[in-house]
Order: C-alpha cells, then structure tokens, then sequence
C-alpha cells in the first residue's frame, strides 16, 4: 500500500525537527517532545513513521542519530541531488546566492533563460544558458530536479519542455497550475495564495 503524500509531507518536518534537537545537544527524543516542537500529536508522529518501520521502543523514545540517519534515507537525501534553474531574473538570482539548497544536499548546476541579454552572462558560479538548449543540456547533466522560476504565461510551456527532457520533479515559483504527467512531481510555491488563505481568519464575519 502507497504511503499518504501527506505522510511524506510531513518527513522533512520530523527531519528538521531531529537536527535542531541534536543542535542542542540531544541524543534521544520522544513522539511527544517532537509534538510540542512541531504542533502536532504525538500519535500522528508514530503513526507517520511507522509507515517506514520501528525506530524507537517503548519507554526509551528514538535515538535522534539513528532516526536523522534513517529520515535521509527515506527521503533520498543521503545523496546529492542537481537540480537546473530556468529563470535568470530576480528570483533567480536569489536562489543562486541561497547556501540553502547546498548545505542540505541540493546543487543548481545550470540555469536557463529566454532573454538574449541574460545568455552568456555570469550568474553566481554559472553562466545563463539559452533555454532552447534546454532539452539537450538536461540530457547531458543528467539532473531530475527542475526549478521554475519564469512569468505565469511562459510556465507550462517550460515545464512540458522539462517533463520531455527526462525532469521528474518541478519547484515550480510561477503562479499558475501546471498540467504534466502523473510521474512528475511538481511542488507550488506561491507566497500570494499563502497570504490570501490566511487573511480569512484576521477578519471577524458580518
């Protein structure tokens, strides 16, 4: 049986959660200190990773190292992943400068553009490629992981373009849904409809 994608959802969660524990000098941890650090039950926390197998016992909770070891391994994080770039605009250029995305085993190894005035110019450690080498530039890096930062109107062309050139998993920055085949991945990120969603609860109604 499938696991719940909210189950994997909520991994990278209990992942940051176990090495901010260990930051503090930690060894062992309990489902419900991770509830009071997460906001959630610790039954929710125990049922999730028992999707996965047994990483405590009872009465001795979870040895934070074995248990970080064991959440990378799930989520393939115990490898480094190249992801390519397409969008060399100001968004762009924020997610060059991020360590972010390096320090937790994420590298942007090329970034794309339409902009003849972006191609060829040096962005970070980079320099802009013309996004009609897309295709062929992918198959050469071999990378899986796509991030999407161009205007709304250019979104699913680009994304369908990466689907086709072997690209599994879309970050995709651009506000708009995208429609590609079910084995792709794809995460929205998109701060205006974070804010509109919670803007419902700072009004009383009437």
């Amino acid at each position: 049986m499938d696991t719940p994608g909210v189950v994997i959802q909520r991994l990278p969660l209990y992942l940051r959660c176990v090495k901010a524990l260990q930051e503090q000098g930690k060894r062992i941890t309990s489902s419900q200190e991770m509830a009071e650090h997460l906001g959630l039950s610790s039954a929710q926390i125990r049922k999730d990773l028992s999707h996965f197998g047994e990483f405590g016992k009872q009465g001795m909770g979870y040895d934070l190292a074995y248990l970080h070891e064991q959440l990378e391994r799930i989520l393939h994080l115990d490898r480094r992943w190249d992801m390519v770039l397409v969008g060399a605009g100001d968004l762009g250029h924020a997610l060059i400068r991020s360590g972010d995305f390096v320090q937790r085993g994420f590298r942007i190894v090329a970034v794309f553009d339409a902009d003849p005035h972006k191609i060829g110019q040096p962005l970070g450690p980079l320099v802009v490629r013309d996004v009609a080498t897309l295709s062929s530039s992918i198959r050469e890096l071999g990378a899986q992981i796509a991030i999407l930062a161009v205007p709304a109107g250019a979104a699913q062309e680009v994304a369908s373009k990466l689907a086709e050139a072997g690209i599994r998993a879309i970050l995709n920055y651009a506000p708009v849904s995208l429609n590609l085949p079910p084995e792709v991945r794809v995460g929205h990120v998109d701060p205006l409809v974070l804010l509109q969603s919670m803007t419902y609860y700072l009004c009383p109604e009437g």
